[in-house]
């Protein structure tokens, strides 16, 4: 039996003992796993001898991606530590594997750094704060997805070029804030943490600054309110879509937005109907009849993110009458960079993956959720695009907003592992004392090193031709 395998065999036998118990007599069995792994084993960072060299992880990344893509993709990773984060998750999936865990499994995210949260709307027209990247999703240790979030606010913390003191206060406060949100959901009945969500008009954070607070809610007000102009037909269509012609057409915008040929795209030709029948197959029956009164006209690849850069990703353009579009983002799902580590999918579509994993660690999801599967064998899975979707702008931010952003990531991603975890457990294995967040600050502030020594590293690659890169017009 390999490691992923154990990992999963541990974590059955874990919850298959607990039966009906009380929160407290879960938490106790929680507390008894630090026999096997101390919650001080989770601190600290030090890399193997045989650990691999980055960049070659990068480089085995980019097998089955649009080559000429790639530099794009390097490009964007050269811009700054922090960017080169971003877009290497599976260089840290492939550190994670290698470290101590508590044998606690959650549907993790996979790749939970700061990026990958943000607003969006639910089906009802709120705005919730929420994971908002589920690419890696995949059940593995708990640790693994608040030892990214909690390196991602060091690395974000640098970039800002924060005193050390102040970064390190805030990834305590991150870590804090997950252990006593999770201590909270632990002893909740399990309806309300399913119905619980960070509704961003109303968000509220007593432990936080007031004046941070108040602050952050004028911003999101500001921006919920552009994004909400941005979302609706009127705006996107004629920003997205050309009339010239016989039909509307998605416009062109190289090397970002380009319409493939067939060789990129199999099945252009019959217009993907084979791909879209399987999307509307995958789709809730209600749904699927609102889907049909939708006829597909275009669709065009466009260049998203930093991670994805090189992926199979697009927008499709339906309509239902002349001034009626739907506008659809299809993103390529491969396998998860945790699956080396933490074991393979039970779903035989990686879009399938990804969907199940987004219903479960989300509190609401996109009306037009589903996935598919190209008749080039690829799978994808495809959702609205845009629909008010905020993410994070940290360029101007200062320590008491990446504190209260953080906070807010930390909120999110309890949340989401209490969905589809024992939290009663995982509050117990933390416990109520700073020992897990001192453990988890300096494993992420000695990973920021890592990857800042990583970055270089990937930078003199570029430098020396090893790898290509394109840097971007500003």
């Amino acid at each position: 039996m390999n490691k992923p395998e154990r990992m999963k065999a541990a974590a059955g036998a874990s919850q298959a003992v607990l039966g009906f118990m009380t929160a407290d007599e879960r938490a106790a069995k929680g507390r008894a796993l630090r026999d096997d792994t101390p919650r001080a084993a989770q601190a600290g960072w030090k890399p193997s001898a045989d650990r691999r060299d980055p960049v070659d992880i990068l480089i085995d990344s980019n097998e089955g991606r649009i080559q000429q893509l790639v530099p794009i993709r390097f490009g964007r990773m050269s811009a700054s530590p922090f960017a080169f984060y971003r877009g290497a998750a599976a260089v840290m999936a492939a550190d994670l594997g290698d470290t101590p865990t508590s044998g606690l499994r959650v549907q993790a995210c996979g790749d939970a750094h700061l990026m990958n949260f943000g607003g969006f709307a639910t089906p009802e027209r709120n705005v919730i704060f929420d994971i908002n990247d589920l690419d890696e999703t995949l059940p593995a240790p708990f640790e693994w997805d608040v030892k990214r979030l909690a390196a991602s606010v060091a690395i974000a913390a640098e970039h800002l070029a924060l005193p050390k003191s102040d970064a390190a206060r805030v990834v305590t406060d991150l870590v804090r804030q997950y252990r006593e949100r999770m201590f909270d959901y632990g002893w909740m009945r399990a309806l309300e943490v399913w119905y619980d969500r960070i509704d961003l008009q109303k968000y509220e954070d007593r432990s936080g600054d007031p004046a941070i607070v108040a602050l952050a809610r004028k911003r999101l007000a500001e921006r919920i309110e552009a994004e909400r102009r941005k979302s609706v037909p009127d705006h996107m269509y004629p920003k997205f879509v050309s009339e010239e012609g016989a039909k509307p057409r998605i416009k062109e915008e190289p090397p970002l937005i380009f319409h493939p040929d067939e060789d990129m795209a199999p099945g252009l030709s019959s217009g993907f109907s084979e791909a879209i029948d399987g999307y509307r197959e995958s789709l809730p029956d209600h749904i699927r009849m609102l889907f049909n009164r939708f006829q597909f006209f275009d669709m065009a690849f466009k260049v998203v993110g930093v991670g994805s850069v090189g992926t199979r990703c697009g927008v499709a353009l339906f309509m239902a009458a002349d001034n009626d579009p739907l506008f659809l983002q299809i993103k390529e799902a491969r396998a998860s960079v945790l699956e080396p580590y933490a074991g393979r999918s039970e779903y035989p579509n990686h879009g399938q993956r990804v969907i199940a994993g987004q219903r479960l660690m989300q509190a609401a999801s996109d009306l037009f959720l589903g996935w598919t599967r190209g008749e080039g064998g690829r799978d994808f899975y495809i959702r609205q695009l845009r629909d008010m979707k905020l993410s994070a702008i940290i360029e101007d931010w200062d320590a008491g907003m990446l504190r209260q952003y953080g906070r807010m990531c930390a909120h999110a991603l309890a949340r989401a592992h209490a969905r589809s975890s024992d939290a009663a457990m995982i509050a117990g294995y933390m416990g109520s004392g700073q020992t897990f967040d001192d453990a988890i600050c300096e494993f992420a502030t000695e990973y920021c090193s890592q990857n800042r020594s990583d970055y270089r590293a990937f930078v003199a690659a570029i430098r020396e031709g090893r790898i290509p890169a394109q840097v971007e017009e500003p």
